[in-house]
């Protein structure tokens, strides 16, 4: 068990990618906490992790939320070993349609929600303690209308160099995790149509050279290996699970 005493928390971990890494961390003997905005979804994740998992009602942009929820896992855990900063907004941001409202949303979530949970986190993450990101494989590309949103994670990229460098001193490691196209219910969030929605998928899946699109078990794979010690001497990196999409 590759976390077995270990405390994560994981923001935007009620659904997709978040909840599929709650799993595998539980799986693996970590003592969980998932932050989400929709807590109508809350029995239903409960249901599924079990009651031993704190869940927290949260929104990354709020500082005093991301305190609280700190605070919460000191008086619950004692502290933090692991931290996946997961909580992003994806919506198609073609360049003429940008409006203010597009802009603020996703640069709020991505990088303020990075940024806060990260600072509310710092004096409860343990000495050695590994935090990843969630970036995306479009902060390499320049396709998908999805400028914002590519933004937005390479300025995520940007902040996992900035904070290994500045946390060297306490052991802290900062990594990434730059998904591609993933089968999440955030695909259900983009406003199309059910129809749209498979025929958003298939047309995605012929431009991944592995040939489809990804699990978020796949994901959450990745980002066990960075939280555990089998990565201790990875530092500052983005590991990219995209199908070959932004390398070939």
């Amino acid at each position: 068990m590759r976390l077995s005493g270990k405390t994560a928390l994981i923001t935007g971990g009620t659904s997709g990618i978040g909840l599929a890494t709650a799993k595998l961390f539980l799986k693996e003997g970590a003592r969980v906490i998932v932050t989400g905005r929709n807590e109508s979804r809350f029995d239903d994740v409960r249901a599924e992790l079990g009651d031993g998992v704190l869940i927290v009602a949260a929104d990354v942009r709020s500082i005093e939320a991301m305190q609280a929820v700190t605070a919460q896992a000191q008086q619950a855990f004692g502290g933090l070993d692991i931290l996946f900063a997961n909580a992003g907004y994806v919506i198609p941001t073609p360049l003429q349609s940008i409006d203010g409202h597009q802009y603020e949303t996703i640069m709020d979530v991505s990088v303020r929600g990075a940024v806060f949970t990260m600072q509310a986190a710092l004096p409860v993450l343990r000495e050695g303690a590994s935090v990843v990101l969630t970036t995306s494989f479009i902060n390499q590309t320049g396709k998908h209308g999805l400028s914002l949103v590519a933004a937005a994670k390479a300025a995520v990229r940007s902040l996992a160099r900035s904070w290994s460098f500045e946390l060297l001193d306490r052991k802290i490691r900062v990594n990434a995790v730059a998904p591609g196209g993933i089968e999440t219910p955030l695909l259900g969030k983009l406003g199309l149509s059910e129809a749209e929605v498979e025929n958003f998928k298939v047309q995605f899946a012929s431009t991944v050279p592995l040939g489809r699109m990804g699990r978020a078990e796949e994901v959450a794979a990745a980002v066990l290996y960075l939280a555990s010690d089998e990565s201790r001497y990875v530092l500052g990196t983005e590991l990219v699970v995209d199908g070959g999409c932004s390398q070939l």
